[in-house]
């Protein structure tokens, strides 16, 4: 099953994801940061992808290397537990939402790294 946000553009994804976490007082540093954490890309190759046709999908199929401790993101986004989402793609991406929630939610990017790195 292909989900529509597979084949949206890296970067109108993320900037959507900027954006909830600036509403909440946060910074497009925070996003990267957490986003780095997860995918394992470092905050200037992420930039360059802020600029391409990169798909949503292909940003995760391409990661250079997830963090190990990404199983320990649980929780619930859109009402469905991220740990019951059977594609692993969707998994991933959801484990990011979850991470931008917790931003807007105040977290701070080293209390949320924090939080799962146990």
């Amino acid at each position: 099953m292909s989900h529509r946000i597979y084949n949206m553009t890296f970067p109108s994804v993320f900037k959507a994801l900027i954006a909830k976490a600036e509403r909440k007082g946060k910074t497009r540093q925070d996003v990267l940061d957490v986003t780095s954490w997860l995918t394992g890309y470092d905050l200037e190759t992420i930039e360059k992808l802020m600029e391409s046709e990169l798909t949503f999908g292909d940003f995760f199929r391409q990661a250079p290397h997830y963090t190990p401790f990404r199983s320990n993101i649980t929780g619930k986004i859109c009402g469905v537990q991220i740990e019951a989402i059977e594609d692993p793609l969707m998994q991933e991406i959801r484990r990011l939402d979850k991470l931008v929630d917790w931003l807007a939610k105040g977290k701070s990017v080293s209390d949320i790294i924090g939080k799962y790195q146990v």
